[in-house]
């Protein structure tokens, strides 16, 4: 699994012009989900995201984790985190799971985050047509792969 983790102010995903959710200072996760992915490759992620110390304390430094700060998660599909641009200039998207396989990964990645988070997971619709707005805090991005754990 590949996710792109972004410290939002607010971020919301909005499907045929219809708010669909919304959060407030926390975490935007795009999360692109491919073939060999498992549960313990969710449980990890979560683990990892629920505990990285990406939020400033009271002295303006980045000590605080979004549990800590009881912050708002919200996860969005995003197949294309798995793009190869080796070849051409067409992005190839092979190694990016089927709906059949990815579809209960994402749920399955909601419910563990939720589990861990002790409160509801916001989220888009997994294979609409969204649109993402969010407000980057910070700026702080940070890329993870649950295969490149070391």
């Amino acid at each position: 699994m590949r996710i792109v983790i972004q410290r939002v102010s607010r971020a919301s995903v909005t499907i045929d012009k219809v708010i669909k959710s919304n959060i407030e200072n926390g975490l935007l996760i795009l999360l692109g989900i491919e073939e060999s992915d498992t549960k313990e490759d969710i449980e990890w992620l979560c683990g990892k995201i629920s505990a990285l110390r990406i939020f400033n304390d009271e002295a303006g430094v980045m000590n605080l984790s979004i549990r800590d700060i009881h912050g708002e998660v919200m996860v969005i599909s995003q197949f294309t985190l798995h793009a190869s641009t080796k070849k051409g200039n067409r992005p190839s998207y092979i190694r990016s799971a089927k709906p059949e396989i990815s579809k209960p990964l994402y749920e399955e990645f909601i419910k563990c985050m939720q589990n861990i988070m002790g409160k509801e997971i916001k989220s888009g619709e997994f294979g609409a047509d969204m649109k993402v707005e969010l407000v980057n805090d910070g700026p702080v991005t940070i890329l993870m792969d649950s295969k490149n754990r070391e």
